[in-house]
């Protein structure tokens, strides 16, 4: 077929078939942006939905979590937080009756012999029996435990002194004192300042 049109005609309905065209393609791609963007908005509220569902159960979870575990944690950590206190306190106690023995035998005076150790009612304190030759050599037993030098007590009270030639267990020693005694805080002898030990 001839086409007989003049030249404006033909170039008018070629302008017009590519308008046509080109509105055919801007028309699907409208239509395609309008479904991906239809497309993109399920999918994010998809989404949302999902993430406030897992948020609730996850809440939930916690919350159960700790209405189960809140009590029985708060218990076993006040339980070890008692037993610690208790081994402190314990530790805190226990003397190393090795080295007082050593030491103690180092500050008695000479003419007096340490007899007996009886750990004492009063926290922290210990009951000591010595033997002496002569009253002051007693007196002088209390004066060298009560000695802060010596680093054993903080305090030796004399509870009494006794010279009785007769009832002594050994005539050279006739006196025998008693004194109850504190241990000082920073003795180097409780087992709980084993390093300060020298």
């Amino acid at each position: 077929m001839i086409n007989l049109l003049p030249p404006d005609i033909k170039k008018a309905y070629r302008y017009a078939e590519r308008n046509v065209t080109l509105t055919n393609w801007l028309v699907a791609a409208g239509l395609g942006l309008i479904g991906l963007a239809v497309l993109g908005t399920f999918g994010l509220l998809s989404i949302q939905a999902n993430v406030n569902n897992y948020s609730q159960q996850v809440n939930a979870a916690q919350l159960s979590l700790q209405k189960q575990h809140l009590k029985e944690t708060r218990a076993q950590v006040q339980d070890i937080t008692n037993s610690f206190r208790l081994v402190v306190k314990v530790l805190s106690q226990e003397v190393l009756f090795s080295q007082l023995l050593k030491q103690m035998a180092t500050v008695m005076p000479s003419g007096a012999n340490l007899i007996n150790l009886n750990l004492s009612k009063i926290q922290g304190g210990i009951d000591i029996t010595a033997e002496a030759t002569n009253y002051n050599t007693a007196t002088q037993v209390q004066v060298n435990l009560a000695d802060p030098a010596n680093k054993i007590f903080t305090k030796a009270d004399i509870i009494n002194i006794v010279c009785d030639q007769k009832s002594a267990r050994d005539p050279k020693y006739p006196c025998t004192v008693n004194i109850r005694a504190l241990f000082a805080s920073n003795n180097p002898y409780l087992l709980i300042n084993q390093k300060a030990a020298p």
